[in-house]
């Protein structure tokens, strides 16, 4: 039977590293971190996203402002908006909350954060550094699946990886993050010829495509790593991609739903408001 990888007990760890780092500057009088996070609208969702990440950053010593904007804004003034927080040198990190309503182009509000405040990898500039095996800020979905596979203590240089799903949140960028480890990445999408058999010569498979249990034994082979991402809402709980129960027995470690990727996303989030802290003073 496989082990479960603990990403509660993986972020508790990150928590610590980060609530010492904000302790000691404030024994010294040095500023301590803060996020500003910007909600357009009343999407359910974001509404969620922005409280959660209010909570745990606080809980952690940082400062969190809230910027919450009416959903008929006009695009331009939503970009003002971004430039005063670029402009605030007391904001070390930005964050957009998605999806913006539909009469704001995304592309040309992302866009607009300033790189060094974009701690949640959004700008094509963050992104391209991510590409390039550039330093910069990861984007944190992904960045949970890579600390997650460190934290088995293993060597990823040559490992088969199959990542299902080509998203540009999470597949696409999951899969660069392990090709800069040296693994050998195969992606895999709704196209893909002989799906199972791809899966099946994964050493790691990461699964990413939002399809509740779509993922079972049948897709692994004996001893593989299972990497779940997927967060689907299936009778008032929150499912996985990936059958649990089913490929417990075959794998040699699977991310459990909720408790495994999604424990450490937020972590960190925060963690890339101290880096950019860091970097503004460096």
């Amino acid at each position: 039977m496989g082990q479960i990888i603990n990403g509660k007990e993986i972020a508790a760890n990150i928590k610590e590293e980060i609530k010492s780092f904000v302790e000691n500057r404030a024994e010294n009088n040095k500023r301590i971190p803060k996020i500003a996070s910007i909600l357009v609208g009343n999407d359910g969702g974001s509404i969620y996203y922005m409280n959660n990440q209010e909570k745990v950053a606080t809980s952690l010593g940082l400062l969190f402002k809230k910027v919450i904007l009416e959903d008929s804004i006009k695009e331009d003034n939503l970009i003002d908006e971004i430039h005063k927080l670029n402009n605030d040198m007391n904001v070390d990190g930005i964050i957009l909350q998605l999806p913006l309503p539909k009469h704001i182009d995304e592309k040309k509000v992302v866009a607009e954060i300033s790189p060094e405040k974009d701690i949640d990898c959004l700008t094509v500039e963050s992104q391209g550094k991510l590409y390039m095996g550039e330093a910069g800020f990861l984007p944190c979905t992904p960045n949970s699946v890579l600390t997650l596979l460190k934290s088995l203590k293993m060597s990823l240089e040559g490992k088969e990886v199959v990542v299902l799903g080509r998203s540009n949140i999470v597949g696409k960028p999951a899969a660069q993050l392990l090709l800069n480890e040296n693994s050998t990445v195969t992606i895999c999408h709704s196209r893909t010829v002989n799906l199972k058999e791809v899966c099946k010569r994964a050493d790691i498979l990461v699964v990413a495509i939002g399809k509740p249990k779509f993922v079972d034994e049948t897709f692994i082979k004996d001893g593989a790593i299972v990497i779940d991402v997927g967060t689907s809402s299936v009778e008032g709980k929150i499912t996985g991609d990936v059958d649990f129960d089913k490929v417990i027995n075959k794998a040699s470690f699977v991310t459990p739903v909720p408790g495994g990727v999604g424990a450490l996303t937020t972590t960190l989030l925060i963690k890339n408001a101290c880096e950019a802290l860091k970097n503004n003073e460096n």
